[in-house]
């Protein structure tokens, strides 16, 4: 059985590999009019985003996903996303432990969770986002990215049933 670690580390390589194969800067910081004017480099910040507050929870024990840093460095320059990506992936794989998530900044609410399912959660919200990248390749008429790169494991698995 493979581990959420593993399909963790598939997912952020695959973004890894789509951003090493992006004729360029200017794709990566277009605005998509089909995504709100929004980019693929917003959506991309927004997954680092993520793991980085889950890793930085699992020191404290407590995560908060409102609290992420909104760096423009990592929407606007798909290198430093790369580095970013490649330092997430070194940290990502460590021990369950129960963890506190924080949701909302105003009137907070606290819920336990713990690592793992988190690593689960960011998974799912990272094939969300893959998902959205795709809308904003298909509308630059740059596809560089596999089959399955933006769809949820679930749905491979049926399309593979429905082709039998």
């Amino acid at each position: 059985m493979t581990s959420i670690f593993n399909k963790s580390n598939t997912a952020l390589r695959e973004i890894i590999d789509l951003l090493e194969q992006l004729p360029g800067q200017e794709v990566y910081t277009a605005p998509c009019h089909e995504l709100s004017q929004a980019t693929i480099g917003q959506h991309t910040r927004h997954i680092i985003e993520l793991y980085q507050c889950l890793l930085a929870g699992y020191e404290t024990g407590t995560v908060n996903y409102d609290e992420r840093q909104r760096n423009k460095l990592y929407e606007n320059n798909k290198e430093e996303a790369i580095a970013v990506i490649k330092e997430i992936l070194l940290g990502l794989e460590r021990d369950d432990k129960t963890l506190a998530v924080v949701c909302g900044a105003e009137d907070p609410v606290t819920i336990s969770s713990n690592y793992n399912r988190e690593v689960l959660y960011n998974l799912e919200h990272c094939i969300h986002h893959q998902a959205l990248i795709r809308v904003a390749l298909v509308a630059a008429e740059t596809e560089v990215v596999s089959d399955g790169f933006g769809v949820a494991p679930s749905t491979i698995q049926y399309r593979k049933q429905c082709a039998q």
